[in-house]
């Protein structure tokens, strides 16, 4: 692949990273890019030129070229309707997490999908390097009991912005922790697969001034081990953990600080990485993707079975 013609649907925070880490992935790769956006409302030219873009579309219609990657970056009650309306355009699809609101779960089943086309959904906690080891050494067969918590203060997310004015605040906008922090049931169905029962809570307990659920918690049983995982929107002092409890070891993965602990044996690795190196991993894989060299994953049924079970369900 030599030129990579790219358009992104809506242009926030995470498509701006996207577009940087994408610069320094396609100048490694030596190859040409060529960035459009769409974006309802009015972009100024500062940004535009800051963000190198080609071509500034006001909606979806407007766009009367084909490109070799769509990236649906807008909000997420949004992707369903991109996907719909850009589908005629893009040859391959990069989707931020979540796949689309809960709601919407029946409108993503009925998509028309093309049959050579990569569908990708955002899974960027994979690619961390805490979840990367334990992929790669961990032999799951030994670990009897996996802990998963990520826990944060909703008002520090976004500097700057009022958080009760943000998406994660209005269930009606597919707010909530349960969907917000969809990382977790991903990168625990990509260590484990996916659960045989699982039991949840969620709903509102703190002082925040929000309509959506602040904490969301879960049960589920596999075969041979149990998950446990906690969420919440309320934790003062930010914790994203994995703790591992096998027959020999009790393993603890600080994905906040890039950190492994191996607990009885005294084993620390710290991995000394930033968001945007497995960031860069993750788009660097799904370049391979669209170029034939590895399978796809992470597709649009992986991303609505780990949908459902952010709201305690299974495959329905």
């Amino acid at each position: 692949m030599n030129t990579l013609d790219v358009c992104f649907i809506g242009i926030g925070s995470i498509a701006g990273r996207h577009i940087k880490n994408l610069r320094t992935i396609c100048a490694e790769r030596n190859i040409k890019l060529n960035i459009d956006a769409v974006r309802r409302n009015i972009i100024r030219d500062e940004k535009a030129s800051e963000l190198q873009l080609r071509t500034v579309y006001s909606d979806c219609n407007a766009i009367k070229t084909q490109y070799d990657v769509i990236f649906i970056t807008n909000p997420t009650e949004y992707h369903i309707d991109s996907l719909k309306n850009t589908m005629a355009y893009g040859r391959n699809f990069f989707i931020e997490k979540p796949i689309s609101s809960v709601n919407q779960i029946n409108d993503v089943k009925a998509l028309q999908l093309k049959e050579q086309a990569v569908y990708y959904v955002a899974c960027p906690l994979r690619y961390n390097a805490v979840i990367q080891y334990m992929k790669e050494h961990v032999d799951f067969q030994k670990v009897i009991s996996i802990r998963s918590i990520s826990s944060s203060y909703l008002p520090e997310w976004r500097p700057g912005t009022d958080y009760r004015k943000t998406y994660s605040a209005r269930k009606d906008l597919g707010g909530g922790v349960s969907t917000d922090l969809i990382h977790e049931w991903d990168y625990l169905t990509f260590l484990v697969g996916m659960p045989q029962k699982v039991f949840s809570m969620c709903g509102r307990k703190s002082a925040l001034e929000i309509d959506s659920e602040d904490y969301a918690i879960y049960i589920a049983e596999y075969s041979d081990k149990i998950v446990e995982l906690h969420l919440d929107y309320f934790g003062r002092k930010t914790i994203r953990q994995i703790m591992l409890l096998t027959d020999s070891d009790t393993i603890c993965g600080d994905i906040a600080n890039n950190r492994l602990e191996f607990m009885r044996t005294g084993e620390i690795i710290d991995f000394k990485e930033t968001r945007d190196d497995y960031q860069i991993r993750e788009l660097n894989h799904f370049l391979d993707m669209i170029e034939g060299k590895v399978k796809p994953d992470s597709n649009i049924a992986h991303a609505v079975d780990v949908l459902n079970l952010t709201q305690g369900r299974i495959g329905k």
